[in-house]
């Protein structure tokens, strides 16, 4: 994996400065903030925006997309963790960020990007960084990734009105999914776990994603 490096506002420290008030606002597992601290962030937005990269605060990254508050990164994750996933399926690379993290916890992060130069500027920074756990696709999401499935944990980063029907059937028994659910303008993260017999939901808190869009979106 890659080693933390910067300077100034990319430095290890500044890092541990967010770190801090991830810790604060109520990020409780230490794995996460040690993966959320050695993450480059910086290196997952545009260079323009490299000052930036460790406020707690959602950025843009282009296309109309952007890059997940590093709180709604962290609070996703140890949500996943709860299940100990071993290999995971993240909707929406974006600009990678999120699987990064992700791939400092568990063994496999298979990740699906519907806009294709965002997937290959993806798939260049993990090249590029020595992540060698992370795969993308350029496709839709909703579809989930079925030739590698069932999946431990299932993370969408966009908002959806509901769960896309294939996500669901590709979630493993006993695994986890995390989504933003509703419109544009009002969403709410929930979980969804699967069990033998039903999935159980459980709403959260209150969260602002980018709409899910595609054949179930």
């Amino acid at each position: 994996m890659i080693k933390p490096q910067g300077i100034g506002m990319t430095s290890q420290r500044t890092r541990d400065r967010l770190v801090q008030r991830l810790r604060a606002e109520g990020i409780r597992k230490p794995a996460v903030l040690d993966a959320i601290g050695a993450t480059p962030r910086h290196l997952f937005v545009d260079e323009a925006l490299a000052s930036r990269a460790y406020e707690d605060t959602a950025l843009p990254i282009g296309l109309g997309q952007t890059i997940s508050q590093p709180y709604i990164v962290a609070r996703m994750t140890e949500l996943l963790l709860e299940v100990s996933p071993g290999k995971v399926l993240e909707v929406g690379t974006g600009s990678g960020y999120q699987a990064a993290v992700l791939a400092r916890l568990v063994d496999k992060v298979y990740s699906t990007e519907r806009i294709e130069e965002l997937a290959s500027q993806a798939r260049q920074r993990f090249r590029k960084l020595g992540y060698r756990n992370v795969r993308v696709q350029h496709s839709d999401g909703t579809w989930g990734w079925p030739q590698f499935a069932p999946f431990d944990a299932i993370i969408v980063t966009a908002g959806g009105e509901e769960i896309p029907q294939a996500l669901l059937e590709q979630l493993a028994v006993g695994g986890r999914l995390v989504m933003p659910l509703g419109g544009r303008t009002r969403q709410t993260l929930v979980t969804v776990t699967r069990t033998p017999t039903v999935y159980e939901r459980v709403d959260l808190e209150p969260v602002v994603f980018v709409p899910l869009i595609g054949d179930a979106g």
